[in-house]
């Protein structure tokens, strides 16, 4: 019964120092990863860099380097909302004020990339309070903070533009509105008008209907007219007196001719 109780403890903690050495052969693996993917990241090949890096988190999931590093692989294959989410992980899990302070300013810049400059601001202004002293951060704060203003800007006049457009739209429709209205009355005007026209016509095309014996009235006026009046001259009668008054206006015309001949010339004045 000893022997046994002694093997078995014996096979227990050979057990436990297998289990033991294979944790720090997966930490030791997870960090070779890392220098892999950095070797690929400083080749510019992210997303070699982007594999290298996941395996070294499969090994070992609380290793806080490879978090940050793929963070940054992402980030630089313009997968910015990736790079955010991993980002916001790798913040948690970091402990020093240095690391969180570049968590931060990196998951700014990925907001940047997504024109979401309110919380690029507030990114940026986190990394400073962890590392007051960068320079860099404080001059992406600047531009930020330009930028969110620009935006702002931007839309207050859009939204400018909509409510005058919603208000030209409105007048428009009421100026419609005004008009049918003004045509529709010029249209029961004019139908009354039509209506009228139509009713005087009737009128008129009763008159002519009127007495049949207004045109025989007529007819005795108009011969009444032809008629010759009482004491009126007859025809050969006026005949006769022109002839009279053109000779006697024909002597009177030899005596003044003859007068003129014998006094001075009259100069005739021109027509201008």
């Amino acid at each position: 019964m000893k022997k046994f109780a002694v093997l078995l403890i014996l096979c227990f903690s050979i057990v436990g120092f297998s289990q033991q050495k294979s944790a720090e052969q997966l930490e030791r693996e997870a960090r070779e990863n890392v220098r892999d993917g950095n070797k690929l990241y400083n080749q510019l090949k992210f997303s070699e860099a982007e594999v290298a890096y996941k395996k070294a988190l499969s090994k070992n999931p609380n290793y806080p380097k490879a978090s940050y590093n793929l963070g940054n692989a992402v980030y630089q294959q313009q997968r910015s909302k990736e790079a955010i989410s991993q980002f916001e992980l790798v913040e948690k899990t970091f402990t020093e004020k240095q690391a969180k302070a570049e968590a931060y300013h990196n998951m700014g810049n990925s907001f940047m990339n997504e024109k979401q400059y309110d919380k690029a601001v507030q990114s940026y202004k986190n990394s400073l309070k962890n590392n007051p002293s960068d320079d860099e951060t404080r001059y992406n704060l600047a531009l930020a903070k330009q930028k969110l203003k620009e935006q702002q800007d931007q839309q207050k006049k859009n939204d400018q533009n909509k409510d005058n457009k919603d208000n030209k739209d409105n007048k428009d429709k009421k100026d419609d509105k005004n008009q049918k209205d003004k045509d529709g009355g010029d249209k029961d005007k004019d139908k009354k008008d039509d209506k009228k026209d139509e009713k005087d016509k009737g009128k008129d095309k009763q008159d002519d209907k009127g007495d049949p014996k207004k045109p025989k009235d007529d007819e005795k006026k108009d011969e009444q007219k032809q008629q010759p009046r009482p004491n009126q001259l007859t025809p050969e009668q006026m005949k006769q007196m022109l002839e009279a008054m053109n000779n006697e206006e024909n002597k009177t015309q030899k005596k003044l001719n003859a007068q003129k001949a014998k006094g001075k010339k009259i100069k005739q004045e021109k027509d201008w």
